[in-house]
């Protein structure tokens, strides 16, 4: 189904078109005053400053041309030439009807017949996830979700960090306390013991040991980047060693993911990529694009319309390591020729838009992409209430386990100040309060702008009042008691009927849902989603103080209101979904 602005603007560009101007002037949108009008469009004063006469007179012409269609009840003109619109109910409900027998009309489509791939979360392997990695999972699995939904084919990646010093810093540490073990034996020694010599537990206490040390000695240090440079080149005792930290860390990040709904399409690493940088390397040296400089190799990725100065990409270190950039190159040839995409967006924090500028012009100036637009999709900081970044009240980083058992703690806490779901079975109490704690979380983050730092503030997030996602989950368990309890008194639904202001405004919110979804992708911009789905939230809560539903005495009017609660909440549902947010059944 066409959208209805996209019908409203066609047709006031045929009118424009009619009197000899450009059809793309009939551009409509919602109005900057509904108290005025519905809609309003723009374009007789751009169509007057070319044509060099009156806006008003244009914007005149243009009116009696739309006086012709069936579509509007009333046309104004204000100011000095803005064309104001207000629409029929009749083509409203008509609309209405339409999306409420086909839900997935409301999506845009935009996507159709293109392919992405999106890089986000990022953990490293040995170390626990912790609220640093909250932004990354939670607005790459946002965009996963709703480029999905209009129509993209989507392969979403967790990218491992699992092949850089950190991995030298460990088999160094463990050679140095057990260097009994096979794994630092000369030669291959395999097959190497299968159960591994670490825990998850283990290594989470171990790196920051062996990340200590190397920082606090220099032969510490040197014999890290040692072991990382075997193990890139292919030791397989390290090898061996190396496959049991990720397989360990693996399943705990798994669990870490599951408990915020988040799930990816590839669970590679940095690693994958490795076998394809030798060949790398050697195709830039021979084109002359990679060079040695003071002992590194390294790609000149500096351009004539730089204001600022970018430093040239290092392919290799003076050790002959590899660095993350190496490894990001051939990640984004790996991607290419796995999915031919048409895009390709990395979710990661703002403060590495350097390093992604450098890849970037890297990979483009060796015409290594493919079609593919590369792009960064930053985001800001989480920040305590002191402004610096969140830490837990010893100081230390706080863990994302230890952050979602805080808001679910908080979350039962509101729902018990609320009176809510406490009659129900503890179980369930559980469930509904986990629900509510990782959409206090997931909503504050995603509401922001992401490029914005943002205050991680629980006691806010979790209050059913304001524009939190408890408030929206609390909206839709609203509208399904509404709706339960007309199925028990056997009270059918019907289309929604448009009969007052407050249904008109509803019906106006849930018709410009694919500008909002569009808008969205378009922009990387969950909060935009946000935003529409608490006005639509709004609307419903305006719609529902100002009428009887259950109560209204004439039943075809009380059917077109129950399928207007339907619809409603059928949207609210399928947006909530894309914030990745569960709405319980009851609360």
């Amino acid at each position: 189904m066409t959208s209805l602005l996209s019908e409203l603007s066609a047709t006031a560009g045929a009118a424009f078109a009619a009197e000899g101007f450009l059809p793309e002037l009939g551009q409509i949108q919602l109005s900057d005053r509904p108290d005025l009008a519905q809609f309003q469009c723009n374009g007789a004063l751009a169509a007057a400053k070319q044509a060099k006469g009156n806006p008003r007179q244009i914007a005149e012409r243009i009116r009696a041309r739309l006086t012709e269609s069936a579509l509007f009840e009333e046309i104004t003109i204000a100011g000095p030439g803005f064309i104001n619109l207000r629409l029929k109910d009749a083509i409203l409900e008509s609309r209405l009807q339409t999306l409420a027998a086909r839900p997935d009309s409301a999506l845009p489509a935009s996507g159709r017949g293109k392919a992405a791939v999106l890089d986000f979360g990022g953990p490293n392997i040995a170390k626990p996830m912790h609220v640093g990695h909250l932004r990354s999972a939670i607005i790459g699995d946002c965009l996963q979700r709703l480029f999905r939904a209009n129509g993209w084919n989507i392969s979403s990646d967790v990218h491992l960090g699992d092949w850089g010093l950190q991995m030298g810093q460990l088999i160094s540490e463990l050679a140095i306390r057990f260097p009994g073990l096979p794994y630092f034996a000369p030669g291959d020694h395999s097959p190497y013991p299968v159960e591994s010599p670490v825990t998850m537990d283990d290594l989470e206490r171990l790196y920051p040991e062996a990340a200590a040390a190397c920082k606090n000695d220099p032969a510490r240090l040197e014999a890290a980047r040692c072991a990382t440079v075997e193990l890139q080149a292919g030791r397989p005792g390290y090898r061996a060693l190396w496959q049991h930290f990720v397989e360990a860390s693996a399943e705990g990040l798994r669990r870490e993911y599951d408990s915020l709904g988040i799930c990816f399409d590839e669970w590679r690493g940095e690693s994958d990529a490795d076998p394809l940088i030798p060949g790398i390397i050697e195709d830039l040296k021979d084109r002359g694009l990679a060079v040695i400089d003071q002992g590194a190799l390294i790609v000149d990725v500096s351009e004539p319309s730089d204001t600022v100065e970018v430093p040239p990409l290092i392919l290799m270190k003076s050790d002959g390591a590899v660095n993350y950039a190496t490894t990001d190159i051939a990640t984004i040839v790996q991607r290419v020729r796995d999915h031919d995409p048409d895009l390709i967006l990395y979710v990661v924090d703002q403060r590495q838009h350097l390093h992604f500028q450098q890849v970037f012009r890297a990979t483009r100036k060796a015409g290594l992409a493919g079609h593919a637009v590369l792009e960064h999709v930053g985001y800001g900081t989480v920040n305590g209430k002191d402004g610096k970044p969140f830490k837990t009240r010893a100081g230390g980083v706080m863990k994302l386990y230890d952050l979602i058992s805080m808001a679910t703690d908080e979350a039962r806490k509101r729902l018990a100040e609320a009176g809510l779901a406490t009659e129900y079975p503890p179980e369930e109490q559980a469930r509904i309060a986990g629900a509510v704690g990782i959409a206090a979380i997931k909503f504050a983050d995603l509401s922001n702008n992401r490029v914005s730092n943002y205050i991680f503030d629980l006691e806010r997030f979790t209050k059913f009042e304001g524009k939190t996602g408890p408030y929206l989950q609390y909206a839709a368990v609203r509208i399904k008691s509404v709706l339960r309890k007309a199925g028990d008194e056997r009270q059918k639904s019907a289309l929604p009927v448009i009969r007052s202001e407050e249904e008109r405004a509803l019906a106006l919110q849930l018709l410009s849902m694919p500008e909002a979804l569009e808008s969205a992708e378009t922009r990387r911009a969950p909060n935009l989603i946000c935003d529409y789905v608490f006005r639509l939230a709004q609307n419903f809560s305006r719609f529902y103080t100002e009428h009887h539903i259950l109560s209204e005495a004439d039943v075809d009017l009380k059917g077109g209101r129950l399928g207007l609660c339907e619809l409603t909440l059928s949207e609210i549902e399928r947006l909530l979904m894309l914030l990745g947010i569960e709405v319980p059944e009851r609360m």
